[in-house]
């Protein structure tokens, strides 16, 4: 990819012979307010409608892009690209090309990645009928929202399709991604490599298309979430693990003792076997948070977190299962209690099952997380060795 070119103005494209035209004739008159040398690039992904002669008939660049997919399609694009700017989007003429300048201007100041913004919080207009009423006032203001608290992203419209990046800051990025995940991997890689983000507002209008969209709003919204919560084990396992952690052991301890009044609920051994529950499926969830965090960052897909880092210095393998072990004996400790107390009756029926219970659930919920605790040293244990490849021994002579 010779950076012969200021700027590319690529556009993915699957059956668009209805609007291709309008947008290669906007996306001009982008390149001439720019004030840039560049290119008009069309990713075409297996159109059969003649969308590529027209393309090529206005001057743009067609490239074909054998691999099906969003993502495939942005991916072969950004590859052939001659541009060390590259400005997305649709070809469907929802976005107007012709504000390129605002784009370039951006870039020009600095910035790795230029998001464009349609939601009016950031400025941008959405044209009656230009999008669904569960994706402007459902789909895009949750995903975003979600986008910014997860991962500290200051854009303020997570999914749009129109934004320009330079190519240093892609290839920085090594997506991995090949469908409608491309977009949002892209936003959340250049937040954690600290690229700079900026935005700029920009009008929404209705496609121009006679034919219903490629897009399936609540198949391709889950997408997205599903996509966000993988890339956040903070938030999918950790916080939901440490408030049903804490939650269990004050219930635990506190049922242990006695039952506890709230209100007029009162809340018995029952309720102590449902805390114990939360207590273990807590302690798995924050486990399941360390193991992600750790295989992700070993294989690529996160940055190195230097708090973890610090944590591991302290919490090793040896201190993990010392802890552990303290855990396990002391669960031992309160079923032998129990034992005796059995024994004490000569292993006949004890005079209260629910005394009885409150020494043996806590006994066995112990058990139970120091064994998982052991277990789970071990586990981070593996999954944080680093294979050393070593060059194979040269022959004698």
């Amino acid at each position: 990819m010779s950076e012969s070119l200021d700027l590319t103005i690529m556009m993915p494209c699957l059956n668009e012979a209805e609007t291709i035209a309008r947008c290669i004739e906007k996306a001009k008159l982008g390149l001439q307010r720019s004030g840039v040398t560049g290119e008009i690039l069309i990713a075409d992904n297996g159109s059969t409608d003649g969308s590529q002669a027209i393309a090529e008939k206005l001057g743009a660049r067609v490239v074909q892009v054998a691999l099906k997919g969003y993502g495939n399609a942005l991916r072969g694009g950004i590859e052939a690209a001659r541009g060390k700017w590259i400005i997305m989007g649709d070809s469907d003429d929802s976005y107007d090309f012709s504000e390129a300048d605002r784009f370039v201007k951006k870039m020009q100041e600095g910035y790795d990645v230029v998001m464009g913004c349609r939601l009016p919080s950031g400025g941008g207009v959405i044209m009656p009928g230009a999008m669904p009423w569960k994706n402007r006032w459902l789909g895009n203001p949750v995903l975003t929202t979600i986008g910014r608290v997860f991962f500290n992203c200051p854009a303020r419209d997570f999914h749009c399709g129109l934004r320009a990046f330079s190519r240093k800051a892609y290839l920085e990025m090594n997506l991995q991604t090949t469908g409608m995940e491309f977009a949002s991997e892209m936003v959340i890689k250049a937040t954690f490599k600290g690229h700079r983000i900026s935005e700029v507002p920009i009008t929404l209008h209705k496609d121009g298309r006679s034919r219903p969209p490629h897009l399936k709003p609540w198949r391709d919204g889950w997408r997205h979430l599903r996509f966000m919560l993988l890339y956040s084990p903070r938030w999918l396992f950790l916080v939901p693990g440490l408030v049903l952690g804490l939650l269990g052991l004050v219930l635990g301890v506190t049922l242990s003792v006695g039952n506890l009044k709230v209100g007029g609920v009162t809340l018995d051994v029952g309720t102590l076997m449902i805390a114990s529950l939360a207590l273990v499926v807590g302690f798995q969830l924050v486990a399941f948070a360390f193991y992600t965090k750790i295989f992700a960052i070993g294989e690529g897909l996160l940055p190195e977190d230097p708090k973890l880092s610090r944590l591991f210095k302290v919490l090793t393998l040896e201190t993990g299962l010392v802890a552990s072990l303290v855990v396990l004996f002391a669960g031992l400790v309160f079923l032998g209690y129990g034992v005796w107390v059995w024994k004490s009756m000569h292993f006949g029926p004890l005079p209260s099952t629910e005394d009885n219970l409150r020494r043996v659930i806590p006994a066995a919920t112990l058990i139970l997380l120091g064994i998982q605790g052991v277990f789970s040293s071990f586990f981070m244990s593996v999954l944080g060795l680093r294979t050393v490849k070593r060059k194979p021994p040269e022959s004698a002579g």
